[in-house]
């Protein structure tokens, strides 16, 4: 096949690859605790822009007052640890709520685990004020009802991989996430998505030419293959 549409190809997947995570990343900017993802670019020899990997950025997004007591947000690098139906999953979204079972869970019926009852749901009165500390301990009517949990791997990284928008998973499935030292747990906020909106718009309009550009390129080789053809059949 003709280089110049195999490179044009390739190019083209790249930018398509590029279109669907920009696109996941704005459609996700208001999701709350949801981390972005970039790319790492390198070069053919052409010079054309390849996407070597895609990682994660794991920056803390602005923090939102909210008022609520069972929004939660973490100032640090930790993550919440709650229990899934396939094992302890993470996220920095604490837009938390009470179970039918008087548990605290996120929307997705995943429970808060306690660090001081290894790991199990923490259970609080659903009439009563809820008060949480800055290490994370949950309070009614003066009394300990547990602790939240939160890990802080030491390099997310290459420890976490993503789960969904705002869940992560430990790579190693036998490994354990140390728990988090100095990460602050922050009741009645929210930490917002990490997206740079204005930068990801840019980004898009930009990959989105490029991928227009390369498609000019399969059209304009495509024509120039059909004319050497039809210039090679004709009879001298």
């Amino acid at each position: 096949m003709d280089q110049l549409l195999i490179t044009a190809a390739s190019g083209m997947k790249a930018r398509m690859d590029s279109l669907d995570m920009l696109a996941n990343n704005m459609a996700n900017s208001g999701t709350a605790g949801f981390k972005t993802d970039r790319e790492f670019y390198n070069l053919y020899e052409q010079s054309l822009p390849l996407v070597e990997r895609q990682y994660t950025d794991y920056s803390q997004g602005q923090l939102l007052p909210t008022g609520n007591p069972l929004n939660v947000a973490l100032n640090g690098k930790g993550f919440f640890a709650l229990n899934s139906p396939n094992g302890v999953v993470y996220t920095r979204a604490g837009n938390f709520n009470v179970s039918t079972a008087n548990q605290l869970e996120t929307a997705e019926g995943y429970t808060v685990r306690n660090v001081l009852d290894n790991g199990k749901p923490i259970t609080v009165d659903p009439k009563q004020a809820i008060d949480i500390a800055k290490d994370g301990t949950v309070r009614q009517a003066g009394q300990d009802l547990g602790q939240i949990e939160i890990a802080q791997p030491a390099s997310p990284s290459d420890a976490l991989k993503k789960l969904g928008s705002t869940y992560f998973a430990l790579i190693d499935k036998d490994g354990a996430a140390p728990l988090g030292v100095d990460t602050e747990v922050l009741q009645g906020q929210i930490e917002q998505s990490n997206v740079p909106v204005g930068d990801s718009a840019v980004k898009l309009v930009s990959v989105m030419r490029q991928f227009e550009m390369m498609q000019k390129a399969i059209n304009l080789g495509t024509e120039m293959n059909k004319q050497a053809i039809s210039e090679v059949a004709k009879p001298s």
